[in-house]
């Protein structure tokens, strides 16, 4: 498959913000600092951007939508058994502290003046879930991450009461099938299984939320008066908020026996929400009094940094997941190819929601770090690139990444990963090029739905998230939809739609959203290289094809229900096969990779 180079074009057909990345060289800062007087760039922004594998914070100028400074921070994640991911409450904080004083401590450097910073927004990680005790201030149990399985059980217990065992049961009301993926589950799944959770909801102690709600009522002052607040987008991901009223659902709470009493206010993705209160002795204590005046889920914020604000636009962001989002206006669109519906935005009190239909994949950028840590393939996250494109092909081999089951079209827990289609002849680098491609074949799994939902094909693509760095998956991308792929020249548009959230809202005005005052930004473009006529479409044709029929046989490989041999009884030896293929499978991708040299 070509791997041709994206050109710089205008996006003209999007007005976004012209943001420039300023890179702070250590001779930069040094001769800025030498600078006798502060630099006035009018009034800035900041956003929290708090991910799945890490946390930042960035400043923006309101004017410009220039990326001025930020800092980031690695998230230590855990896996107490197999399925189960956890993250520490108390390091996430910690995160988002660390980097507030790092990224002041360089504004400082740079000679900026961190009284200019007028808001603060907050995106994060959606469907992961908290429970604190609001006496104390203490969590009462690890973050319960998005990708987490424990509620496997749960889920298809739930499924098999509903009538025709029908996983869409809640979705006339919430837009979401009953999945692991939801944080309705996790939250009964703590209320059931920590008894400390179970105690504090008696004592009227417990506070839920997901991440957004702990960032806000930590930094708004915790336990001692401490805002516990969601915004729309984040509560329209818990299977709890009915989409249409724009509230929490007392018939949702009560199917999942939730206590209302512990959910956070429901507010609008933009207003203010609280004042900062941070310790003085810290570099960012000058922060303190600001208005946290924006919250967005993370997938929702790449949507209004991308601009993405009229009917049909869409985005792909390329993190740990893969988010492909396309704002289908002031209705919400139900639909009938395995999308979510989901709340795109509310940016304001008195402003009307904006919904988009939404197709998740649960591992993308994650199956390089399962490659460098778990296989060892690669030392670092950029060797992949240059691996793959060594061959340029797969070689017939196929990745099928399904480590949490497989999320849209399919909403399928128990499928698991498979690699298939190896011969003495795959090496590492045919495998590194399956996994680019496995990532470009779920996408277009994603885009034929929504196309269908629609009824309007997509015409081109635009993206953001940390894989778009990559430019063979760039260019795969592009070639497999046979669209265009657009990304911006600033990478970090999740954080930039949480400060234009904040910068606009009411009582803070710092940030027009006005399209006649928005500039256009200088994107790159990647055209498909395949001949629509020509040879190269049948091939990717052929190997989508071939794909699908690997995901096939990922499907059904994991179970709660115990197996039956045939006379009523049980067997543990009936999941033998599956483990011989595993451990074959590996066996012969770790010969490939010594008797190839280590290509």
């Amino acid at each position: 498959m070509p791997t041709g180079s994206g050109t710089i074009k205008k996006n003209s057909y999007t007005p976004v913000l012209t943001p420039g990345y300023r890179k702070e060289t250590a001779h930069t800062n040094s001769r800025m600092a030498a600078s006798s007087n502060r630099i006035m760039l009018g009034p800035l922004v900041a956003a929290i951007d708090q991910g799945t594998s890490s946390t930042r914070f960035l400043v923006f100028n309101a004017k410009t939508a220039e990326l001025l400074s930020h800092h980031q921070v690695e998230i230590k994640q855990s896996f107490p058994k197999e399925g189960w991911v956890e993250e520490d409450p108390k390091e996430i904080l910690q995160s988002v502290y660390e980097c507030m004083d790092r990224t002041c401590e360089k504004l400082t450097q740079l000679n900026i003046d961190i009284s200019n910073i007028k808001a603060i927004g907050v995106t994060n990680q959606r469907e992961t879930t908290l429970v604190w005790d609001k006496e104390t201030g203490e969590p009462l149990y690890n973050a319960i991450v998005w990708l987490d399985l424990r509620t496997q059980s749960t889920v298809e217990r739930l499924i098999s009461k509903t009538p025709g065992r029908n996983k869409n049961h809640l979705k006339h009301k919430t837009g979401l099938p009953i999945s692991t993926y939801f944080s309705a589950v996790k939250l009964r799944w703590l209320l059931d299984n920590v008894d400390e959770v179970a105690e504090a909801v008696v004592t009227h102690r417990a506070m839920f939320g997901t991440v957004d709600s702990w960032l806000i009522w930590c930094l708004t002052g915790g336990k001692s008066g401490g805002v516990h607040c969601t915004d729309v987008t984040n509560a329209s991901r818990t299977m709890l908020f009915n989409i249409h009223t724009l509230d929490w659902d007392p018939e949702l709470c009560k199917y999942f026996d939730i206590p209302m009493e512990i959910l956070p206010k429901v507010r609008s993705s933009s207003e203010i929400y609280g004042l900062m209160k941070i310790c003085s002795s810290l570099t960012s204590g000058s922060l303190t009094g600001i208005p946290i005046s924006g919250c967005l889920g993370d997938q929702s914020a790449a949507l209004v940094g991308q601009m993405c604000f009229q009917d049909g636009q869409a985005k792909n962001t390329y993190g740990t997941g893969c988010f492909l989002l396309r704002n289908t206006g002031a209705k919400p669109v139900m639909s009938d190819h395995g999308l979510l519906t989901t709340v795109a935005y509310k940016l304001g009190r008195d402003k009307p929601a904006c919904y988009a239909l939404e197709g998740s994949v649960a591992i993308a950028g994650a199956v390089v770090r399962w490659l460098k840590d778990n296989l060892g393939i690669i030392q670092t996250s950029t060797e992949l690139e240059k691996l793959a494109a060594s061959v340029g092909t797969s070689y017939g081999c196929y990745f099928v990444p399904a480590f949490s089951g497989l999320y849209a079209p399919y909403w399928e827990p128990s499928a698991r990963g498979i690699i298939c289609g190896l011969t003495q002849f795959t090496n590492r680098s045919h495998l590194a090029f399956a996994a680019l491609e496995a990532v470009c074949f779920q996408t277009r799994e994603i885009l034929d739905a929504m196309n269908q939902d629609s009824g309007i094909p997509l015409t081109q693509l635009q993206v953001d998230g940390g894989m778009t760095s990559n430019r063979l998956l760039m260019q795969l991308q592009a070639d497999i939809l046979c669209i265009p792929v657009v990304k911006p020249s600033m990478p970090e548009t999740t954080a930039l739609g949480a400060a234009m959230a904040a910068g606009a809202a009411e009582g803070v005005s710092v940030w027009s959203l006005r399209p006649e005052d928005l500039s256009e930004v200088t994107s790159e473009k990647f055209e498909p290289q395949i001949n629509p006529e020509g040879k190269g479409t049948y091939e990717s044709e052929f190997r989508y094809a071939r794909w699908k029929k690997a995901v096939q046989r990922a499907m059904n490989w994991e179970t709660t229900e115990p197996v039956s041999i045939g006379n009523g009884e049980t067997s543990i030896f009936s999941s033998l096969p599956l483990g011989f293929y595993v451990v074959g499978s590996m066996c012969m991708l770790i010969g490939a990779k010594y008797i190839s040299g280590h290509k």
